[in-house]
């Protein structure tokens, strides 16, 4: 009897270790100096939708607003007051898009260009958000709602990757769409939570 209520506790706690190991983020990465980067003020770049239309300005204000929630900044850049700083100056315009161009095929961040955007937008962090999924599809004969997102936090004076995730929200519903904005929501306020 001793025995089996022994292997029976043995089984529960091995359960409850592989329970907890669940959860996180799908993909996280902390480069060195993240524990000590605190910067007061953070610019959300208008994110790379790539082939997903009409997903750039429900995920940029997703992001933007869990950055706000998450009380860790002083100042959070709107994504009107970004995107009306990049529009009024080409030089700065040229600079996302390099910047941008060179972070997806090399996977560095360009110092240069980096502190470029933050002079232009007053910002001592830059936000980058790639969108990867957004849409609805079918998934083992149910229908879901899907959002995927990729974060790179930036600091600009080193010009380096601080912190970057990958996780993607994936809802199945019966009648009713839920709002993807309202998945990119939820999903940045999850992946915000595990900024160091």
């Amino acid at each position: 009897m001793k025995h089996m209520r022994r292997s029976s506790l043995v089984w529960m706690a091995l359960g409850g270790a592989l329970l907890a190991g669940c959860g996180g983020l799908q993909d996280m990465w902390e480069g060195p100096g993240a524990e000590s980067f605190r910067p007061s003020s953070i610019a959300v770049l208008p994110p790379i939708e790539g082939a997903f239309e009409g997903s750039r300005e429900p995920a940029q204000e997703g992001v933007t607003n869990a950055l706000k929630n998450s009380t860790r900044y002083t100042q959070v850049l709107r994504p009107d007051e970004v995107n009306g700083l990049l529009a009024a100056s080409n030089e700065t315009r040229e600079a996302l898009t390099s910047y941008l161009a060179g972070l997806e095929t090399s996977g560095v961040s360009d110092k240069g260009a980096a502190a470029k955007l933050a002079q232009a937008l007053k910002a001592d962090a830059l936000m980058v958000v790639k969108v990867n999924s957004w849409e609805y599809t079918r998934s083992e004969g149910d229908k879901v709602a899907k959002v995927g997102l990729s974060l790179r936090l930036i600091d600009p004076k080193q010009g380096s990757i601080i912190w970057k995730a990958k996780h993607t929200n994936t809802t199945s519903y019966m009648f009713f769409k839920p709002s993807l904005k309202d998945l990119a929501a939820d999903l940045s306020a999850y992946m915000i939570k595990h900024i160091p």
